[in-house]
Protein backbone atom coordinates (compact mmCIF):
# COMPACT_ATOMS: atom_id res chain seq x y z
CA UNK A 1 0.00 0.00 0.00
CA UNK A 2 1.61 3.26 -1.23
CA UNK A 3 1.68 6.85 1.30
CA UNK A 4 -1.03 8.27 -0.39
CA UNK A 5 -4.00 5.63 0.17
CA UNK A 6 -2.29 5.17 4.05
CA UNK A 7 -3.44 8.88 5.25
CA UNK A 8 -6.70 8.28 4.32
CA UNK A 9 -7.57 4.92 6.04
CA UNK A 10 -9.21 5.18 9.43
CA UNK A 11 -6.93 4.33 12.78
CA UNK A 12 -8.22 1.02 14.03
CA UNK A 13 -8.53 3.07 17.83
CA UNK A 14 -11.37 3.54 18.92
CA UNK A 15 -11.98 6.82 20.85
CA UNK A 16 -15.20 7.50 23.80
CA UNK A 17 -16.40 10.86 23.72
CA UNK A 18 -16.30 12.75 26.46
CA UNK A 19 -19.29 14.26 27.99
CA UNK A 20 -19.62 17.75 28.69
CA UNK A 21 -18.44 18.62 32.21
CA UNK A 22 -21.55 21.02 32.60
CA UNK A 23 -25.24 19.20 31.55
CA UNK A 24 -28.09 21.34 29.66
CA UNK A 25 -30.06 21.82 32.72
CA UNK A 26 -26.90 22.74 35.42
CA UNK A 27 -27.33 26.37 35.82
CA UNK A 28 -23.94 27.86 36.37
CA UNK A 29 -24.68 30.29 39.79
CA UNK A 30 -22.95 31.57 42.33
CA UNK A 31 -24.87 30.04 44.86
CA UNK A 32 -24.50 26.38 43.04
CA UNK A 33 -21.23 25.19 45.17
CA UNK A 34 -20.77 21.77 44.14
CA UNK A 35 -20.46 22.71 40.19
CA UNK A 36 -18.38 25.92 40.78
CA UNK A 37 -16.12 23.54 43.02
CA UNK A 38 -15.29 20.93 39.95
CA UNK A 39 -13.56 23.82 38.30
CA UNK A 40 -11.08 24.61 40.94
CA UNK A 41 -7.80 23.62 41.63
CA UNK A 42 -6.49 21.73 45.05
CA UNK A 43 -4.99 25.17 45.89
CA UNK A 44 -7.88 27.31 45.08
CA UNK A 45 -7.34 29.07 41.50
CA UNK A 46 -9.31 28.36 38.80
CA UNK A 47 -8.69 25.62 36.39
CA UNK A 48 -8.55 26.43 32.31
CA UNK A 49 -10.62 26.62 29.81
CA UNK A 50 -8.54 23.50 28.34
CA UNK A 51 -8.56 21.18 31.56
CA UNK A 52 -12.20 21.80 32.01
CA UNK A 53 -13.48 21.03 28.81
CA UNK A 54 -15.77 23.96 28.65
CA UNK A 55 -17.32 26.49 25.95
CA UNK A 56 -15.98 30.58 26.29
CA UNK A 57 -19.43 31.18 27.18
CA UNK A 58 -19.51 28.05 30.01
CA UNK A 59 -15.99 29.56 31.51
CA UNK A 60 -16.46 33.36 31.50
CA UNK A 61 -19.84 32.46 33.56
CA UNK A 62 -17.89 29.59 35.70
CA UNK A 63 -15.21 32.19 36.45
CA UNK A 64 -17.77 34.76 37.29
CA UNK A 65 -19.51 32.79 40.12
CA UNK A 66 -16.69 31.35 41.11
CA UNK A 67 -15.22 35.29 41.76
CA UNK A 68 -18.80 36.00 43.65
CA UNK A 69 -18.53 33.21 45.95
CA UNK A 70 -15.34 34.02 46.94
CA UNK A 71 -16.27 37.64 47.16
CA UNK A 72 -19.53 36.12 49.81
CA UNK A 73 -17.34 33.98 51.37
CA UNK A 74 -19.11 30.64 49.99
CA UNK A 75 -15.61 29.83 48.60
CA UNK A 76 -11.68 30.72 49.96
CA UNK A 77 -9.20 32.70 47.92
CA UNK A 78 -6.47 29.80 49.09
CA UNK A 79 -6.93 26.68 49.93
CA UNK A 80 -3.80 26.70 52.62
CA UNK A 81 -5.63 24.04 54.90
CA UNK A 82 -2.80 21.08 54.12
CA UNK A 83 0.02 23.09 53.84
CA UNK A 84 -0.02 25.54 56.99
CA UNK A 85 -0.67 21.81 59.32
CA UNK A 86 2.70 20.24 57.87
CA UNK A 87 4.89 23.44 57.88
CA UNK A 88 4.58 26.22 60.87
CA UNK A 89 4.60 29.72 60.23
CA UNK A 90 7.90 31.27 61.38
CA UNK A 91 8.12 34.25 59.41
CA UNK A 92 7.79 37.50 60.85
CA UNK A 93 9.13 36.23 64.16
CA UNK A 94 10.68 38.59 66.08
CA UNK A 95 14.11 37.27 67.43
CA UNK A 96 17.36 38.97 68.71
CA UNK A 97 19.39 38.34 66.27
CA UNK A 98 16.73 39.43 63.49
CA UNK A 99 16.66 42.89 66.09
CA UNK A 100 20.14 42.87 66.01
CA UNK A 101 20.45 42.49 62.31
CA UNK A 102 17.52 45.32 62.07
CA UNK A 103 18.89 47.72 63.96
CA UNK A 104 22.70 47.78 62.05
CA UNK A 105 20.98 48.05 58.70
CA UNK A 106 19.37 51.03 60.02
CA UNK A 107 22.55 52.41 61.00
CA UNK A 108 24.15 51.59 58.19
CA UNK A 109 21.67 53.12 55.65
CA UNK A 110 22.34 57.06 57.52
Amino acid sequence: MDKSKRLFLKSKRSFRRRLPPIQSGDQIDYRNIGLISRFISEQGKILSRRVNRLTLKQQRLITLAIKQARILSSLPFLNNENQSESTPRTTGLRTRKNLRTRKNLRTRKK
